[in-house]
C-alpha cells in the first residue's frame, strides 16, 4: 500500500551537509580500518566546531565505525564487508516506520514490476506486521482468491518453510514462481483454531487497474483497482468510451466510482484521476518536517469532466493514492463517500537509488487532503456509513495503519482539520444492477447516487 515516487541518485555537498562514498580498492585492510574511525572524528571535530551548542548529526559514525573495524578485525570467521554494510542500511530503515525499507537489487526489481502492473505469483500484496508475514489485499481471479485466502491472514509455512519473521524479500522470492508451478502455504486466520493449508498454481497476474460498467439510466460504475503506470490514462479512455455509448440514451448522468480494496499506487496517478473530475483547486499538499509544504498539487480546468453527481464507495482497504482520491472529491464536495473509515496510510514514500542497484525507500513526507486533514493513522471518514457483512464468518479484523507497530502519528494541520461526522447509508434500493448482487455496500452506494439523481440525495 505505497504512495511512490522514484528518484535517481543525486549528491551535492554544502556547508550544513556531506555526503560520503566510501571505496574499497586496498588490500590494507589495517590501515583502511584504522582511517574510517579517524575520519569519523576529524568529521564530528569539524562539525561540532560549525555548531558548538548543538550535537552533530555524523557523531553516531565514530561508532560506527568502530564497530565495523571490530567486526572486521575480531570476527571468528572473515566478513563481507558489502553485506555488513547493507544490513546496517536495512536495520536503520527498520528503525524507522513501517513503510520505510532498504532494497536490495531484487527487491528493487520486484517494486518496479510491481508498479508497471505485472507479475507471476499468487496474487497477494503482503507486508510484516509484528514479524509475521500478513495479506494485505488479495487480486481478484488470482489463485489466492480462487483458493479462499483472505486479508488479514497470516502466513505460518511457505513449502514448509517458516515464515515468522522472514524478510519480505525471502518471503516474495518464495511465493512468486514461474506459471504453472505450484507452491503450498499454511495460514493462520484469525478466529479459526485450526491452520489452513492451500497448495496455489502460480500465475501470471495482470492487474487491469480499471474496470467499468455501464448501469440502467446513464449511471456509469467505475472501479479503480490500483494505482500504478497508466491508471488515469485508462480510466479517462473508459470514461471517453461511457460517454460515447451513452450519447445516444440521454448521455451519461452519474459515476459511481469504488475505491475499495485499493492500496494505493503512484502518487502522480492519483492527482490525474482526481483531476479528471475537478477544475480547480488543491488535490493534495506534502508536508514535511514541522509541517513544512514540500508541495503542492492543484487541478487544472482543461479536460475536466461535466458536473455528473458522483458517489465514492471506501472501505477498511482503500489505502495511500486511493485516499488522495476519496479526500480530494470529498473535501471539495465532488463526491458523497459510502462505505467504512479507511487504511489510513498518510505518508509519502521516495525510492532513492544506491550504487549497486539498491535502493532506499524512505519515508519523506505526510499528505494532507485539500481542507488540511491529515489522512495518517486517521483514514478517510466515510459521509454514509454503511457496512459490508462478511462473506467468511472466520475474517480477520479489519488492518489499519493504527494498528502496525512504529506507525507514524496523524499531525492537524489547524482547527479545520477534523474528521467528519458519518450517518447511516440509506437501504438498498429495489432492483439493483445484477452485478452487486451480493455487494451490500454496493448496493446502499448505487441507491444513494439514484437518490441524488432524483433530488433526493445529500447535496455538498
Amino acid at each position: 500500500m505505497y504512495v511512490l515516487v522514484l528518484l535517481r541518485d543525486r549528491c551535492s555537498v554544502n556547508a550544513k551537509g556531506l555526503i560520503f562514498v566510501f571505496h574499497h580498492k586496498t588490500q590494507r585492510k589495517i590501515l583502511r580500518l584504522l582511517a574510517v574511525p579517524v575520519l569519523a572524528s576529524v568529521l564530528v571535530a569539524v562539525m561540532t566546531s560549525e555548531a558548538p551548542a548543538r550535537r552533530s548529526p555524523f557523531e553516531p559514525l565514530a561508532v560506527f565505525a568502530r564497530a565495523l573495524s571490530y567486526i572486521e578485525l575480531a570476527y571468528v570467521e572473515p566478513v563481507d564487508q558489502d553485506k555488513v554494510v547493507e544490513g546496517a542500511i536495512r536495520g536503520l530503515a527498520n528503525s524507522l516506520d513501517p513503510h520505510s525499507a532498504f532494497l536490495d537489487r531484487r527487491e528493487y526489481e520486484i517494486l518496479r514490476s510491481d508498479a508497471e502492473g505485472r507479475f507471476a505469483g499468487i496474487g497477494v500484496e503482503v507486508s510484516i506486521r509484528d514479524g509475521w508475514l500478513t495479506i494485505l489485499s488479495v487480486f481478484e481471479g488470482g489463485p489466492a482468491a480462487e483458493a479462499g485466502l483472505l486479508p488479514g491472514d497470516r502466513f505460518l509455512s511457505i513449502d514448509g518453510e517458516e515464515a515468522r519473521d522472514i524478510r519480505i524479500h525471502d518471503a516474495v522470492q518464495r511465493i512468486r514462481g514461474e506459471p504453472g508451478t505450484s507452491v503450498t502455504v499454511t495460514i493462520r486466520r484469525e478466529g479459526k483454531e485450526e491452520a489452513l493449508e492451500r497448495a496455489l498454481t502460480r500465475a501470471f497476474i495482470d492487474i487491469d487497474p480499471v474496470e467499468i460498467d455501464l448501469l440502467e439510466g446513464g449511471m456509469v460504475y467505475l472501479r479503480v483497482k490500483a494505482f500504478q503506470d497508466g491508471t488515469a490514462r485508462l480510466l479517462s479512455d473508459a470514461l471517453d468510451d461511457a460517454v460515447d455509448q451513452l450519447e445516444e440514451r440521454g448521455g451519461v448522468r452519474g459515476v459511481l466510482i469504488d475505491l475499495r480494496d485499493n492500496g494505493g499506487g503512484l502518487l502522480h496517478e492519483a492527482v490525474w484521476v482526481s483531476d479528471e473530475f475537478l477544475s480547480s483547486g488543491v488535490i493534495v499538499s506534502t508536508r514535511g518536517r514541522d509541517g513544512k509544504v514540500i508541495s503542492e498539487y492543484g487541478a487544472r480546468r482543461a479536460g475536466t469532466r461535466p458536473s455528473w453527481p458522483i458517489v465514492a464507495l471506501i472501505n477498511e482497504n482503500t489505502a495511500s493514492a486511493s485516499e488522495i482520491v476519496a479526500g480530494a472529491l470529498q473535501d471539495h464536495g465532488r463526491a458523497v463517500l459510502v462505505g467504512v473509515r479507511s487504511f489510513g496510510k498518510g505518508s509519502v514514500q521516495n525510492v532513492f537509488e544506491l550504487p549497486g542497484g539498491s535502493a532506499l525507500k524512505l519515508t519523506t513526507s505526510r499528505y494532507y487532503t485539500p481542507s488540511g486533514r491529515s489522512i495518517q493513522a486517521e483514514g478517510i471518514t466515510p459521509d454514509l456509513l454503511a457496512e459490508q457483512p462478511p462473506t467468511d464468518a472466520d475474517a480477520a479484523e479489519p488492518l489499519r495503519e493504527e494498528a502496525l507497530e512504529g506507525h507514524l502519528t496523524a499531525q492537524s494541520n489547524g482547527p479545520a482539520a477534523k474528521r467528519p461526522s458519518s450517518r447511516e447509508a440509506p437501504p438498498p434500493v429495489s432492483p439493483s444492477p445484477k452485478i452487486f448482487e451480493a455487494d451490500l455496500q454496493a448496493q446502499r452506494a448505487y441507491a444513494v447516487l439514484k437518490a441524488r439523481l432524483s433530488g433526493r440525495g445529500q447535496r455538498r
